[in-house]
């Protein structure tokens, strides 16, 4: 499977640095800088045909989709899947607003816009899926269809997200703890938990969102954080990786996280509040492109959210296939890749030219 390369990805297969926005129909997965607002994306793309733009989420990278590449490729498409900003060798600004929901989607167009193309098919998971949702709905003249990935689509409005987060640690089984949210929100707090131990954290983090690792019903719940704790208290016991991660791959995700630390990436949820606020003008707005959604039954982003799915007659009048994949946790593509595989390119072939 692919690995990152050692050497200066814009310098693969050229002997140049720099951008570049032309290239041959590509194989194999080829690693790639495009200029993008904040300075460049990296991406690794892999065949040739209608591009198809794959976001990763937290705390994850390109890597994620190193099962999509190759099918996609095979399928007949150009799958180019980016280090959202923040994350692995793309730019990581110092500014905690330069992370906010306009400048991602701002940089899914400047890479469609640096490989040549008019217009995109983009795939998120996870915070990707969030990314993805609002690049349709905010571009809908660059990406002709969106497909969403464990998280589902609501509509902007609503109460100020951090009011919500906190209430939901105020009453009910959660009461006296904090959402996770709520505890990445704060600058420097999550980073000073996971940094010392990248690795480690990683694979609970992993392990606590996936079906065969993930902790029973009746055992605390790992998207809260007790008083005075942490968030891996609450992670499945240290040594048992799920069955999709090998300790090989568990070392890409880490390598990386251990190079770029982790604020980049936290700074998207910092910027919830601000994204509240600049897209308001598109309160409650549907997605109306052809639109796929895919969620994990065990994963509590589709069971929280059962309610945002019950509404997509209304809020993605566009969509043409929704699948909840029985046993499956949050890291569906990389839980279930053959199913994932087969419904994405099903969907995508089946897209209007």
């Amino acid at each position: 499977m692919p690995q990152p390369s050692t050497s200066d990805p814009a310098e693969n297969r050229s002997g140049r640095s720099g951008p570049r926005s032309v290239s041959p129909p590509a194989s194999r997965p080829v690693h790639r800088l495009v200029p993008s607002p904040a300075g460049r994306v990296h991406l690794v793309e892999q065949g040739s045909g209608p591009l198809v733009l794959l976001v990763h989420g937290f705390p994850e990278s390109w890597y994620s989709w190193r099962r999509q590449l190759p099918a996609l490729a095979a399928a007949g498409f150009r799958a180019a899947a980016v280090d959202v900003r923040g994350y692995g060798r793309s730019s990581r600004p110092d500014a905690v607003e330069a992370y906010r929901m306009l400048d991602l989607v701002a940089d899914n167009v400047a890479v469609v816009e640096a490989l040549g193309e008019r217009s995109a098919v983009v795939v998120g998971h996870d915070w990707g899926a969030n990314i993805a949702a609002h690049s349709a709905l905010l571009r809908p003249d660059v990406f002709r269809a969106v497909g969403l990935l464990s998280v589902p689509y609501t509509p902007p409005g609503g109460p100020r997200p951090s009011d919500v987060f906190a209430g939901l640690g105020a009453a009910g089984p959660f009461a006296g703890q904090e959402f996770y949210v709520s505890y990445f929100q704060e600058p420097g707090r999550a980073e000073a938990e996971i940094e010392p131990d990248v690795r480690g954290w990683l694979a609970g983090f992993y392990a606590a969102l996936s079906a065969d690792t993930m902790p029973a019903p009746q055992e605390p719940d790992p998207h809260f954080v007790a008083p005075g704790g942490r968030l891996r208290d609450r992670f499945p016991a240290a040594g048992r990786l799920p069955a999709w991660l090998t300790e090989e791959e568990l070392d890409v995700y880490a390598g990386e996280f251990e190079r770029t630390g982790l604020t980049g990436a936290l700074n998207r949820y910092r910027n919830m509040d601000r994204d509240w606020e600049d897209v308001a003008a598109h309160e409650g707005a549907p997605i109306t492109q052809p639109a796929l959604f895919l969620g994990g039954a065990l994963d509590a982003s589709t069971t929280w959210l059962s309610d945002a799915i019950e509404a997509y007659p209304t809020t993605l009048p566009g969509l043409s296939a929704a699948h909840l994949l029985d046993g499956c946790g949050h890291w569906l593509q990389q839980e279930r890749p053959e199913e994932t595989n087969r419904l994405l390119t099903e969907w995508l072939a089946a897209l209007p030219g």
